[in-house]
């Protein structure tokens, strides 16, 4: 639908951007600084961890959700209720997911100082203050790779929801660059009709005797890179069935929603039972800068149902402890209600939620104060959340990467983890 209530800016008036993958950058070579020894490499394949990010695209109320303030100038008209951890309330428009609160936790004292869209997907998704001319990798990238699995052949950083791929791995290089899906098996991973098995394994037969007799010659980065996309294309169209999600019964479908984000939690379930190391779902547009209560209710309705399947089906099937789950936005909204009954761009007093892997399930960090306009408790920010990721999945947010003999920062250095909020 038109998103008349959002506040017109580019993000918004725009699409999600959407790049062809690039062939730049250099080799990638090496790995984990502090991971890199045949002990730790043996656990986190051991463990097989992932990360499941649902972005609540354009600034989810905190208000609404994880943190709300009933009977207060600012709380609106929602009650706030209780959840399965004793003296933990979350809005009352999240009955189902109060059910899970024993395996999930909540941050509600961030303060990432932004109120722009852009800037504020940037410093969630990459840790980091975007600057000009600097390029990081997108947590997506950086688990890819530090959670990568040599023997998968399917990509290892997936946005559910359509794209094609991305260019948000920066030095990491285009293997770990996002590979966008849109709710169904990858176009054009089917051969054709009209080309039988046998022509096609001759095909790629000769490709590779042309390709070995190329790279003799005149071998680089960016032909390397050419060939193993051109091989996990191959693979990936063996395993496209892991992308069908209309082959869940019915039920399953009825238990995540009928809905696009139903259907994206249930292929990201999919996903992730196949070992993908990075999921990233979207749900859009919580920009409320008019009619907050009306689109929260609408819109919290399809979360609720389809996140509450999702935490409960990992924790049934035993994949709940080795796959992080995080509900982020850029930022919150204004505690202050607007003349339009909406709420605002508010980066200064707002929440997430995250759970399973290593995070200590119940907990919660920080708090704001009576009306939330203000964080009073264990402030932190975009880069203390990204160190927390990071270690919530066994990697050493403080280690390094190895890029052709350069080492390169996993996580902002000036940052540090939750430490409270690991086990």
């Amino acid at each position: 639908m038109k998103c008349t209530y959002s506040c017109q800016s580019d993000a918004h008036v725009m699409a999600r951007r959407q790049f062809l993958g690039t062939l730049t950058g250099g080799v990638v070579v090496g790995g984990l600084g502090a991971l890199t020894s045949p002990a730790a490499a043996a656990e986190l394949k051991r463990k097989d961890m992932r990360v499941m990010v649902i972005y609540m695209s354009g600034g989810v109320s905190q208000l609404e959700t994880w943190d709300p303030k009933p009977k207060t100038d600012t709380g609106g008209p929602f009650r706030a209720i209780p959840t399965s951890v004793p003296g933990t309330h979350i809005c009352e428009l999240l009955p189902l997911t109060a059910q899970h609160m024993d395996k999930l936790a909540l941050v509600r004292s961030i303060d990432t100082k932004n109120g722009d869209h852009g800037k504020g997907n940037y410093q969630m998704t990459y840790g980091r203050n975007q600057m000009p001319g600097v390029e990081y990798p997108h947590l997506g990238a950086v688990c890819a790779k530090g959670l990568e699995r040599p023997d998968n052949p399917l990509p290892g950083h997936i946005r559910v929801g359509g794209g094609s791929r991305g260019s948000d791995a920066a030095y990491l290089g285009p293997k770990y660059a996002s590979v966008g899906v849109n709710g169904k098996p990858p176009a054009n991973s089917a051969r054709a009709t009209n080309l039988a098995a046998e022509t096609d394994a001759l095909r790629n037969k000769f490709r590779r005797k042309a390709n070995d007799h190329f790279l003799k010659e005149r071998r680089t980065a960016k032909t390397d890179i050419y060939t193993q996309s051109y091989e996990q294309a191959l693979q990936l169209m063996e395993r496209r069935d892991v992308f069908d999600v209309s082959k869940e019964p019915a039920k399953e479908h009825e238990k995540y929603g009928k809905h696009q984000l139903g259907n994206q939690c249930l292929m990201a379930r999919r996903l992730l039972e196949n070992n993908i190391p990075f999921v990233q779902v979207s749900h859009s547009n919580y920009d409320t800068h008019n009619e907050n209560f009306n689109f929260h209710f609408e819109q919290l309705g399809e979360f609720d149902q389809a996140y509450a399947a999702l935490i409960g089906d990992l924790h049934e099937r035993g994949m709940l402890e080795t796959t992080l789950v995080v509900v982020m936005s850029e930022f919150g909204r204004t505690p202050r209600i607007n003349k339009y009954y909406g709420r605002d761009h508010w980066g200064t007093a707002w929440s997430v939620c995250l759970g399973g892997a290593k995070v200590k399930p119940g907990a919660v960090v920080g708090k704001t104060n009576a009306n939330g306009t203000k964080v009073i408790e264990r402030e932190v920010d975009h880069g203390d959340l990204f160190h927390t990721y990071l270690s919530a999945v066994g990697l050493d947010s403080r280690g390094t990467f190895d890029i052709g003999g350069r080492a390169q920062l996993l996580a902002d250095p000036a940052a540090v983890g939750i430490s409270e909020l690991i086990m």
